[in-house]
């Protein structure tokens, strides 16, 4: 008998400056005639046992979501790895007894609807000495679309607080992760919005592809 999937929380990293965008939130940007962000929230609801938004600035923009917007409590926007620990953080103090943490960017429209229990499963077939996973697509890996212990929280703070560690697969590296394998075609389910000529592709990809 399979192990049933942790309890998993949703983490949607919103927090970047979309400097390849002209800034904004890429997260609002229309695909299909629905917002990456609705998007992603749609097809994580069923997978997660809840969601949350990491996202700097005013978190008002983000009221119609009724979700709890985690800002960085890292200074200077140190990227993802920020992003994901405020969100470690956050389910920390709430003490719930989950243990795992879904990341995945705010720019992603076509993620896959098996996204949780496949990382899950990676990170179980590679054995109980590797506590983390990762995405990817063809040839492409997806460090941010990961898996994250509660229990390497600590870890993680340390990295990034006392030797300004950046680049998430340094860390991943130091202790261990999975990789789980989806197809790059006919859609990229990891294709990420970051500039005007993506969101054109996503728009093409979205109408060839009714119901995506």
């Amino acid at each position: 008998m399979t192990d049933p999937i942790p309890p998993t929380l949703g983490l949607v990293l919103a927090g970047g400056l979309a400097r390849r965008m002209g800034g904004g939130d890429k997260a609002r940007i229309a695909i299909g005639g629905i917002s990456i962000l609705d998007r992603v929230l749609a097809i994580l609801s069923g997978q997660c046992v809840g969601m949350i938004i990491n996202a700097n600035g005013d978190p008002n923009r983000f009221a119609d979501t009724e979700l709890t917007i985690v800002p960085d409590n890292v200074p200077d926007y140190p990227g993802p790895l920020a992003g994901i620990l405020a969100g470690l953080d956050w389910l920390a103090a709430q003490n719930n007894g989950i243990e795992w943490l879904l990341s995945v960017p705010g720019d992603c429209p076509f993620l896959p609807d098996d996204l949780v229990e496949r990382l899950h499963m990676a990170r179980r077939e590679m054995g109980t000495g590797v506590p983390l996973a990762c995405a990817r697509s063809g040839e492409w890996r997806h460090p941010v679309v990961g898996l994250w212990p509660l229990a390497l929280r600590g870890s993680l703070r340390k990295a990034l607080v006392e030797e300004d560690l950046r680049k998430i697969e340094v860390w991943t590296a130091r202790h261990g992760v999975a990789v789980a394998d989806w197809p790059a075609k006919p859609v990229d389910p990891f294709l990420n919005v970051n500039t005007p000529e993506d969101a054109e592709r996503a728009e093409r990809i979205a109408l060839q592809h009714h119901g995506i």
